[in-house]
């Protein structure tokens, strides 16, 4: 496919033709590359986010920094077994100022630094928010209660707020956790982790229990979902993007996963 040009008016277009609307409040997942040439990079899509929602709406992101969770669950699969300790000892804490996005994308890595964009305080899956709503979606960020009721992602289901999907699919949807806390299933549990955070400012490794998190069929369940006609989808660039509420995305995909995950 011939890479398309993308300017910041196609993205505002499309973003009104998906049904974007000044004052709501929108999870934002996103894949630059996958635009094709945006004329001005990860600075573009998130100014159009930001005007399209106006002062009375609020754009969020995942800022997660999942290279701080312990060494044996995976995350430093590059890396010899014999290191896992030394990653343990000397692994930097969490710093929502300074600990970067792993594989969220160029555009979630500009918006944790963007300017007025405050990020919450778990120390492998935070979020970044900026407009009205910021402060009550990211403030208090329970450790173990990740994507749960009084996450930021339960927070956002309380606002009756929207996901919006930019050259993603449905594994990177965040908010299907929050079905994952809900739904009921013979295979659900917990599991352990362990990172690298300041406690009393001190760098403390420290062990939590968290639910197990599982999204092997999350692609399944989106598919489902637009099976319904509850999503507009759009295209921009070599891409497509879709708007949804989310309050009927987790609805329905509580009862998916009740349905039919063991």
């Amino acid at each position: 496919m011939e890479r398309q040009l993308v300017l910041e008016k196609d993205i505002l277009e499309a973003l009104k033709a998906v049904g974007v609307q000044e004052g709501q409040s929108i999870m934002v997942h996103t894949s630059l590359s996958s635009l094709g040439f945006v004329c001005g990079g990860a600075q573009i899509v998130i100014e159009a986010l930001i005007k399209s929602v106006g002062e009375n709406g609020t754009i969020m992101m995942p800022t997660q920094s999942w290279k701080n969770l312990d060494p044996a669950l995976g995350v430093h699969w590059e890396e010899p077994k014999e290191w896992w300790q030394t990653i343990r000892d000397y692994w930097p804490a969490y710093d929502k100022e300074i600990t970067p996005t792993n594989t969220m994308g160029a555009v979630a890595e500009m918006f944790r630094k963007w300017p007025g964009a405050l990020r919450s305080d778990h120390p492998v899956r935070s979020v970044a928010a900026f407009g009205k709503e910021a402060k009550y979606l990211v403030e208090n960020h329970d450790l173990e209660n990740i994507f749960g009721e009084d996450s930021p992602i339960g927070r956002l289901y309380e606002l009756d707020g929207y996901v919006l999907l930019i050259g993603v699919g449905y594994d990177k949807n965040t908010s299907l956790h929050l079905a994952d806390v809900r739904a009921e299933y013979p295979g659900k549990h917990l599991s352990t982790e362990s990172t690298a955070m300041m406690i009393a400012g001190k760098r403390e490794w420290v062990t939590y229990q968290t639910l197990y998190v599982d999204g092997e069929d999350f692609d399944e369940i989106g598919k489902a979902f637009e099976r319904e006609g509850n999503v507009k989808r759009v295209s921009l660039g070599n891409t497509s993007i879709c708007l949804m509420k989310q309050r009927e995305l987790v609805d329905f995909a509580v009862k998916w996963i009740e349905k039919n995950r063991k």
